[in-house]
């Protein structure tokens, strides 16, 4: 990753366009409001933007506003309601808005995890704070830290699997994922996610223990060479870190960079690998 390019001027103005969207996507701004808030010409916006971030501002809209509308029909909000708070025109707007990246309908996402058993549950693991959970076919979530608190585990699973049934029961899952984490057996996966996410975690599986690569490096890996910032978006919203290896990511740079459970749990993970015998770091 280029540092010099992270503090320019023109850098500066697209975190601004990216927090004006984060801010602002119940509004649903236009690429012509985006591109004045920041003081550009939309063809140059446009282009800047899509070359920054690695999708158009277009996409990065979408993606933000199916996030909010998930978590709203999580909730029980009607697609009527739904439509509305996000901003949206009409429900067919939200069903074209689920369809082009989940490949779902709102009434399908509803769906998610019917039928589903999902045992879930908060312990203790050499990582610190954890918390986990199982559908039958495999871990569907697992996060550290703060994100292990059982009502906000609990509320995200909801958005995650909206129709399943969970049942919480810590002793089950400690004794199914403890020996996971201390690298003493390994557990099949069940995670759900866009194309392009699913792209780039098939992309850290394939990272080898005890080697790192960058950013850069798995956006060229999955064909996609201008999508770094991207790819560093789909590496933070990995549902079952450690078991997809995102703390095998390093900046462009060969800095370690940042790390959703905090750098001294990543410096820990790599640590642990890079003591094996006739590791090599270099991905």
């Amino acid at each position: 990753m280029n540092t010099t390019r992270l503090t320019s001027p023109l850098s500066v103005q697209m975190q601004n366009a990216i927090s004006y969207i984060v801010t602002h996507y119940n509004e649903q701004p236009s690429l012509q409001e985006l591109a004045e808030h920041v003081g550009l010409s939309e063809t140059h916006f446009q282009r800047v933007f899509t070359e920054w971030v690695g999708v158009s501002p277009k996409r990065f809209l979408q993606v933000v506003t199916r996030s909010h509308a998930r978590r709203l029909l999580a909730q029980g909000g009607s697609t009527l309601d739904v439509t509305y708070e996000t901003g949206l025109s009409s429900p067919s707007r939200l069903q074209d808005l689920f369809v082009s990246i989940d490949g779902l309908t709102p009434a399908q996402v509803r769906k998610l995890g019917d039928g589903l058993q999902i045992i879930w549950g908060c312990f203790d693991s050499l990582l610190g704070s954890s918390a986990a959970a199982w559908t039958g076919q495999g871990i569907c979530r697992l996060v550290f830290g703060s994100a292990a608190q059982s009502e906000l585990f609990a509320q995200q699973l909801q958005v995650d699997w909206p129709a399943a049934q969970l049942i919480r029961d810590d002793a089950a899952i400690a004794q199914r994922i403890a020996p996971v984490l201390s690298g003493q057996a390994t557990v099949p996966l069940h995670v759900r996610g866009t194309n392009f996410q699913v792209q780039v975690w098939q992309a850290l599986l394939n990272i080898p223990e005890g080697r790192v690569s960058s950013y850069g490096g798995i956006a060229k890996w999955i064909g996609r060479p201008k999508a770094c910032r991207a790819v560093g978006t789909a590496v933070g919203d990995n549902p079952v870190s450690v078991l997809i290896p995102c703390h095998r990511v390093i900046r462009d740079s060969g800095a370690l960079g940042g790390y959703a459970w905090g750098l001294e749990r990543k410096l820990a993970l790599l640590g642990r690998e890079w003591s094996q015998p006739s590791q090599s770091h270099a991905a």
